[in-house]
């Protein structure tokens, strides 16, 4: 074949597709920014490549998709803990981020986000956030890959007055952003108790007419449900029903209340699920029934949602997280086997968001987006099952080198192109920035 840009020989390559494959002393070849070859060691002495990279302790899996999250809000990391969701969000998240969230805010935490990110093995996240078309300009400058949520509520924010103003603003992100091959939008309306009737109804017809995803936080605490439920008789996902949003393009984020009929909706509908363990563990959500949804047939990712509810962005620790608690969920030790989370972290988003077709697995013609983990740590030995390590027992820390569309974003542990002095000093001064205002208001 003609000289590749990269080829790497790697200790166990995990393709994810067919589910739990492992190989052993493999090479993968990259050109183009497109995974060009997968093949045993032995057959790759032809292969020339302008950058040879051996990774001999390592399993070569792909980039890990983070399927929710809120980036910026990594800046409100630990501002307040140990609350219930209601007290946490109206007391302590809304008003300060009436207070601070500016496009700068926006700016220094996405950058913030996306380092620690390509440390922790993700290559693409699904945001969901005010002023996106900042989020866009450091996803673009950081070389990550992104599904951008066009942000829609009721309530005015900074970023736009109403309905109609958020609607209008994010159609023109959208427009903008057609030319960027790493990133790509969805409709994000915040969730039913913060939207009414006549944005939504917009939303599902700009889906339809768009085909864009809708992300959207969905029966994520039993209050959001008995509330709906109390107010106008209809629990919220049959709302969304009525109003022409459960389809194929629907990605329900959380989705810890479903009724065995509410399952069967989703998947009959061809919904997405997107899975948010330890978040929804710190806040007291509830637990999503991931084994049901998967039996059932439902699409489901894996997300951290935002450092402010988490407190990390670690997908390695929330795939870990998803697969126990669906074992104890379910009552079954069986249930979401190591190769179905990782399927999970990995297609399992990318198919969420229609990027499918391009990532989530490790196969020739697909993008190079691929993660490489250290197996040899005294953590992990003996490898008896290198899959099974990388589920329940590696570490982020043991991220070593990640790759997007090719281009290396990180190796041997050192951020390639990202400033992370710059970045701790950014966080720094809006920690102090917070604080004061915290003391200010409260004298």
């Amino acid at each position: 074949m003609a000289p590749v840009d990269t080829l790497i020989h790697a200790r166990w390559v995990i393709p994810v597709a067919p589910e739990g494959q492992l190989l052993e002393h493999h090479a993968l070849a990259i050109t183009g920014g497109l995974i060009a070859a997968l093949v045993p060691r032995a057959e790759a002495g032809h292969i020339a490549a302008a950058e040879v990279v051996d990774l001999p302790g390592h399993a070569l899996i792909p980039g890990l998709v983070n399927a929710h999250t809120h980036a910026a809000m990594t800046l409100l990391r630990g501002l307040a803990d140990d609350l219930p969701l209601l007290t946490w969000l109206q007391e302590h998240i809304w008003p300060t981020e009436t207070r601070w969230v500016d496009a700068a805010f926006v700016a220094d935490g996405t950058r913030l986000a996306i380092a620690e990110m390509i440390r922790s093995g993700t290559t693409c996240f699904s945001d969901m956030y005010f002023y996106p078309e900042v989020t866009a300009l450091a996803v673009r400058d950081c070389g990550l890959r992104a599904t951008l949520g066009l942000i829609l509520i009721d309530l005015p924010s900074a970023w736009a007055d109403n309905a109609d103003d958020y609607l209008e603003k994010g159609l023109a992100l959208h427009a903008a952003l057609a030319d960027q091959p790493l990133i790509r939008t969805a409709l994000a309306p915040h969730a039913p108790y913060s939207v009414s009737d006549a944005p939504l109804r917009r939303v599902a017809a700009l889906a339809a007419e768009l085909e864009l995803p809708i992300h959207m936080h969905v029966h994520e605490t039993l209050h959001e449900v008995a509330s709906a439920e109390q107010a106008n008789g209809e629990r919220p996902l049959a709302r969304l029903q009525r109003l022409g949003l459960l389809s194929e393009r629907l990605v329900a984020v959380h989705a810890t209340q479903l009724t065995q009929d509410e399952i069967g909706s989703l998947a009959a509908a061809g919904a997405k699920v997107v899975h948010c363990p330890q978040s929804n563990l710190k806040l007291a959500s509830g637990f999503a029934p991931l084994a049901a949804l998967d039996q059932a047939g439902v699409c489901c990712g894996i997300g951290t949602d935002g450092a402010a509810s988490n407190n990390d962005l670690n997908m390695l620790g929330e795939m870990r997280s998803a697969a126990l608690l669906a074992k104890a969920v379910a009552a079954d030790a069986a249930a979401i086997p190591a190769a179905r989370a990782l399927t999970m972290a990995t297609l399992g988003g990318a198919r969420a968001f229609g990027w499918d077709d391009q990532i989530g697995t490790l196969q020739v013609g697909k993008q190079a987006d691929l993660v490489a983990i250290d197996l040899q740590r005294l953590e992990c030995a003996p490898v008896h099952n290198p899959l099974s390590h990388i589920v329940y027992a590696a570490g982020r820390d043991q991220v070593t080198d990640v790759w997007v569309a090719g281009r290396r974003l990180m190796a041997a542990r050192k951020l390639l192109g990202i400033d992370e002095a710059a970045l701790l000093a950014r966080a720094e001064d809006w920690r102090q920035r917070i604080i004061a205002g915290a003391a200010e208001a409260s004298r």
